[in-house]
């Protein structure tokens, strides 16, 4: 698109997570700023490129998730910049507990959508081009309202690229100013080389890592770097309690549910939900393309015998109600008090 003269105004990469949206998106910026020999690539060498390597150009601008009020994204563009060198994969949650998240949600607020366009009304610094990369505009909610005229007529050689993963979550006037371009999950063998060059003492485990990260090469990387899974022996610790129905740990395991924060809850329900996605694929099509590490392969087909698919149905929804609950501010210790007594009745009495 660059090179043909038709790179829109406003791009919207839209992605699975781990799927390189966000590295494809740093890749556009440093090919539009580059203004050596770029006939493949950036050239490297000149002093855009240099800059962009290091993501101080002046004129490659950021938006991301914060918490707290009146807090913009300028206030972590160190934190920011170290670690996107560290991992351009890494998913929001791990960005947010990296900047002290705790039981703050993340957002995009008023104050950031000012701050975009002041940027914006300035000259640029160094470059022809301008570039500004906009990462979750789905935690913009109501305030990306602020930034449609500013997105629809920029000012000139100014580029917005916004990377997204779910675009039911975007305001649909902010969708409809964007050039859209969808970016699949990584294949397998992509994951396998990315493993082998940044771990070389996991290459003969390498396939087997990029088949349970299933394209996603953040979580690729996560399973490279750990001997077992948190969130899985959480969740199954969750489910044995919950089909035990002991009222005092019950409890307890929803008193410490509630220390978590609010993002690590949402993204322990949605690891809840995966499991669940598995399991329902293993009680189906017995074990085929099940995409679990082996203790909790072990763990599920222990499950799949107890639970109906009725049954499984019930929990997905469940659990999606749940995560609905915990973006609305609810008082986390009842509700996941009440979810377990409620995952109880499912796997004791049976779907109703």
């Amino acid at each position: 698109m660059v090179t043909e003269g038709r790179m829109p105004h406003a791009t919207l990469l839209l992605g699975p997570p781990g799927s390189g949206s966000l590295a494809l998106a740093l890749a556009t910026a440093s090919y539009l700023l580059c203004t050596g020999n770029k006939e493949a690539d950036v050239c490297g060498a000149c002093a855009h490129c240099l800059k962009s390597q290091k993501l101080i150009h002046p004129d490659l601008h950021f938006s991301f998730p914060v918490t707290g009020a009146n807090v913009v994204s300028d206030h972590h563009l160190p934190a920011w910049r170290l670690a996107l060198l560290e991992n351009p994969y890494l998913d929001v949650n791990s960005w947010l507990q990296r900047i002290g998240a705790e039981n703050k949600q993340g957002n995009l607020n008023k104050d950031e959508c000012l701050s975009i366009i002041h940027k914006i009304s300035l000259k640029p610094f160094e470059s022809e081009q301008r570039v500004l990369v906009l990462w979750m505009p789905e935690f913009l909610g109501k305030e990306g309202n602020r930034l449609l005229k500013l997105i629809e007529e920029p000012p000139a050689q100014t580029y917005f690229i916004l990377v997204a993963e779910n675009a039911e979550l975007i305001l649909p006037t902010l969708l409809s100013r964007c050039q859209l371009v969808k970016i699949p999950p990584l294949p397998d063998q992509d994951v396998v080389r990315g493993l082998a060059h940044r771990f070389p003492e996991v290459s003969d485990q390498a396939p087997a890592i990029a088949y349970l990260a299933n394209g996603n090469f953040n979580e690729a990387l996560l399973i490279a770097q750990r001997k077992d899974n948190p969130e899985a022996n959480a969740f199954l610790d969750w489910m044995r309690k919950a089909y035990q129905g002991n009222g005092q740990e019950l409890v307890r395991w929803a008193e410490q549910a509630a220390s978590w924060g609010r993002e690590n809850q949402k993204h322990f329900l949605q690891f809840s939900l995966y499991f669940l996605r598995e399991l329902l694929a293993l009680k189906i099509g017995g074990g085929l393309a099940v995409r679990l590490q082996q203790s909790e392969l072990e763990a599920a087909q222990r499950l799949a015998s107890l639970l109906e698919v009725e049954m499984m149905e019930q929990l997905s929804r469940l659990w999606s109600d749940n995560m609905l609950g915990v973006e609305r501010n609810a008082h986390p210790k009842i509700l996941f008090l009440d979810a377990s007594i409620q995952m109880h009745h499912i796997m004791r009495q049976g779907p109703r």
